[in-house]
Order: structure tokens, then sequence, then C-alpha cells
């Protein structure tokens, strides 16, 4: 199965991939080459993942898109709070419709979920909206109790709080990558943009 990975971070949705052909695209050269430290056999493309999804789509199998997200998240809400105003990046619709429409594999597009109610309606696992052409698996993952939560909150609260307060430490246990001697920027944040692994994996299979 050929896959292509948009926006591919550091590996997080790839991570327990097997028995696939990948082809990854990520805009930050640094980022990039983490990739291929943890993914070697893969083909990794430094460049803008939005033009190469248009000009090479058809040699897929598979594509998996998980375009930036800062501009969708509930975060907009607090930052209104400190005068800070963007628009939402259209990018994300532009692919879901894209897909839809033109490619004859199967596709997710991945974000958050966001502070607006969706203009195309997604399915949900977890702390994600997906895009998909097949069904996305109603699977509770159930995430490692890990950072700095106040423990005498609900479960729910606990998980909810889990990817916005853990420090590395806790991402590194929770996502299985360990960035210890690597030179990156923002490691923290890096790690906290990635897809949980298992959630990867789950949805790869239900591509198969």
């Amino acid at each position: 199965m050929k896959v292509l990975n948009l926006y591919a971070g550091i590996g997080g949705n790839r991570k327990l991939w097997k028995d696939v052909e990948v082809t990854a695209v990520e805009n930050d050269p640094q980022i990039a080459e983490v990739y291929k430290q943890f993914f070697p056999d893969d083909e990794v493309v430094v460049g803008d993942a939005h033009e190469y999804l248009m000009e090479h789509f058809q040699d897929y199998d598979f594509i998996w898109s998980s375009p930036p997200c800062q501009s969708h998240s509930k975060t907009n809400f607090f930052l209104k709070g400190q005068g800070i105003f963007r628009y939402p990046d259209m990018k994300l619709y532009q692919e879901i419709l894209f897909l839809q429409y033109f490619f004859k594999g199967k596709y997710v597009v991945e974000n958050v979920q966001g502070y607006y109610k969706p203009l195309v309606e997604p399915q949900k696992m977890g702390r994600h909206y997906f895009w998909a052409n097949f069904k996305i698996p109603e699977v509770k993952i159930d995430y490692v109790q890990i950072g700095t939560m106040n423990r005498n909150a609900s479960k729910e609260a606990q998980r909810k709080a889990i990817i916005r307060e853990a420090q590395i430490p806790e991402l590194t246990d929770l996502h299985g990558l360990d960035l210890t001697g690597i030179k990156l920027k923002n490691k923290r944040q890096v790690l906290r943009n990635c897809v949980y692994p298992e959630v990867g994996l789950i949805i790869l299979e239900e591509v198969r």
C-alpha cells in the first residue's frame, strides 16, 4: 500500500504502521530531518504539503493529511482575550472537498475539535475530528494519566488536560518518540502536535 502522509511532523501517526510504503511531506527542514531519523525507510519530501497533494494525489492508495490546527483550535477563545485574532485557515476545507470529489482511494483529514461548528460534518475520536471516506472506529482511547493535572479532577477532565499540560517527559512516554540529543526548537510543541500512534494504527487498519 502506498501512503501519502501530509504535514507529517515527526511521525506520531505513522509510528506503528507496518508493511506500507510511505511518502512523508513536511515543510520544516529540521522536523523533516528528525522524521528521517525515526523512519529511515520512508521517502521524506521537504516542501508544501498542500501543493504536493494537488500534484501527486493520484500516485497513492491512502492519504493522511493533518493540516495545522492552530487557527481552528479552541485556543482562539483565549487569544481573543489578549486582543489576538486570526482567520481560520481554509486549506483544511479545500483538502477535505478536493479529496472527497477527486481522490479514488481512501483518505482521512485530521484536525483538532475546533472553536466553531465544522463547515463539513466530521467524525470524532478522542480530541480529534476526522473527515474520511470510510467509517472511523468508535474507539475510546484510554490515554495514560500523565502531566501536571489536578488529580482531584474527574477522569474525563484529566484526559482532556493531558496534551495541554503534559511536559516533554510525559509526551515522550505517550508517543514513544524520544527527542533526547536531537537539536530541535520547541520540542514540547512538536510532541504536542503528534497524533497518538495508536490512533494512527487504528485508522490504518480500517483502510487495509
